[in-house]
This record gives structure tokens, sequence and C-alpha cells, in this order.
């Protein structure tokens, strides 16, 4: 019988920021709403006025920063733990399991995410002089780190274009370009190149999940996504698990639950009929894997869901 190992908890040292000026424009555009899907291409802004209970989701590449409150974000069994004094990166798209651990009415939970574009950050690298990055020999694609000045200063401004919105298409993506330099400066930075670099092998891990996205419902074998990505079996069983938390299987498991999850409450499907469209053949065992995951059977977890939309 494996050894159980107690959860890895990541905390970053509080900084010396003078003023976290992210609260104000995130509170006046989320009033009266939770999530907020900007008019600036790839960020989304957050409230919550209660804390909540874990939800599971795929959570692709990106930043989020916390204007505040406290979130708690778990893959596998690492946990990160962060406040408006960190910002959490992901460099690859990982099932985890979030909850918002500090909140009130009176001091809500505001917070945004930043989807990050790797392939413009790659030529960004190439086209433009990046400060070294402090090295960084972690490969999991996920970490949190300290947040700057500059780099708070920077979001403040892409925050400030939603007041003048004809402003968007030409500043956001310099906007995004001085927080990808900042972000590749930091003591992130390291991760996030190794992410952007064809030569590496997270690089070839990350292509294979994009192919496994694609493919989520389909029968794989490890042997044949280690050879798409140039690897031996056991070197690609490694390198995935050391980036994800959790092995190929078990991704792909995660993200069948996640897709199946997702046709259930938007496309309105009966639990057995979401099970065969993500590849399960046994509406039994399905069952018994998203209630492990999701912490409540199909019909339960969906009714659940939509009472809180609703509501």
């Amino acid at each position: 019988m494996a050894t159980a190992h107690p959860p890895q908890q990541h905390q970053v040292k509080a900084g010396t920021l003078s003023s976290f000026p992210l609260a104000g424009p995130i509170a006046q555009w989320t009033e009266g709403q939770n999530a907020v899907e900007t008019q600036v291409p790839g960020l989304t802004l957050h409230r919550w006025e209660t804390p909540t209970d874990p939800t599971s989701y795929f959570l692709g590449p990106s930043i989020c920063l916390i204007a505040q409150g406290r979130k708690r974000l778990m893959l596998g069994d690492e946990v990160f733990i962060y406040d408006a004094h960190q910002f959490l990166i992901t460099s690859v798209d990982l099932p985890v399991v979030a909850q918002i651990i500090e909140a009130s009415a009176d001091k809500p939970y505001l917070g945004l995410t930043l989807s990050l574009d790797l392939r413009s950050i790659a030529q960004f690298i190439v086209s433009n002089e990046v400060p070294p990055a402090a090295s960084n020999k972690d490969r999991l694609g996920i970490a949190v780190g300290e947040v700057s000045q500059p780099l708070l200063d920077a979001f403040q401004r892409l925050l400030g274009l939603l007041d003048n919105p004809e402003d968007i298409s030409a500043l956001a993506p310099l906007v995004k370009q001085e927080i990808a330099y900042r972000l590749l400066a930091s003591d992130q930075g390291a991760r996030l190149r190794r992410m952007t670099s064809m030569d590496t092998q997270n690089y070839q891990i990350a292509r294979s999940i994009d192919w496994l996205k694609d493919n989520f419902d389909a029968s794989i074998r490890v042997e044949d996504l280690a050879a798409r990505a140039g690897m031996s079996a056991s070197a690609f069983h490694n390198h995935f698990r050391s980036m994800t938390a959790m092995s190929p299987l078990q991704y792909q498991k995660k993200m069948r639950l996640t897709e199946a999850r997702r046709l259930m409450l938007t496309e309105h499907m009966d639990a057995s009929t979401a099970a065969f469209e993500v590849g399960y053949e046994s509406p039994s065992q399905f069952s018994r894997e998203y209630s492990r995951q999701f912490g409540a059977p199909p019909s339960r977890d969906i009714k659940n869901l939509t009472e809180v939309t609703s509501g």
C-alpha cells in the first residue's frame, strides 16, 4: 500500500507594495456579479462576498491576482495559498480545485485572471532583450510568485482601459507585453521561459496536453503519447507527472469528468449520454468517478450547480 503524503503548501512571504489599487476598479466592474468577462480579451474579474466550497475546473495558462481576500488552490497533493501580495501563474492547462477562504460582504474577495498567450510571449522573448531570470528547476506547471510594484502598476493600467473601451484594441496588447516582461523578470520567469521554448521537454509535454484536450474521449496508451513527444514511456510519464502532479491517465480522467459536467450543465444532457459522449463505456463507473471528483453524484451535483447559478 502506498504511503500517504501530507499536502505540500506553497506560500510566499508578503512583499512591500505601496498600495493595492486594483480593488476599486474590480469592485466597480463586478457589482452584483461573481464573474465578469471584460472587453479586454482574456481578462476576467471576480467577486465573492462569502467563502466558497472547493470547486473543480481546468485552469489554462494564465496569471491570477487578488486585490482583496485570500484563496486556496490545490493540484493533486500540492496546495497553493495566496492573497494580494502574491500572483498565481499557470503555464499549462491543469485540473485544479479552488476555494475562496477569505471574503465577506464588507470586504469581498476581489480578483482577476488574465489568460497568457504563450506563443506571443515566445515571440516577445525572441524580439526583445529580456533580463535573465533567476534559476528555478521546479517543473510543476503552476506556482505562486511575489507581486512587484511594476507588475501591479501594469495591471492598474490594463484595468484603466475599461473606462476607455475605444483605447483597448490599440493599447491592451502593449500593456500585456509589459505584463509578460514583468513576469519574465520575476521569480517565476524561468518557469515561463521553459514553457515557451520549443527545445524543452516541458514544451513537448505541453503539446501532448493540447493533443489530449482535443482527443480526451479516445482510448490512449502512454507509449503512444510518449512517441508523439519523442520520449521513452518512462521519461514521458515522469515529466508529465512533474508538470501536472498526476499521470497522463489521471489527467485524461479529470478532463473527461470536467467536460461531462459542462455537457450536463450547459447542454442539458443526462448523465448516461454525457458519460458516453466523453468516452466512458460504463455509466456506473462514470457515476462513481464523478462522485469522487465533485463530491456528489451527477444528478445531485448538477441540481446544486443550477440552484447556485440561478439564485
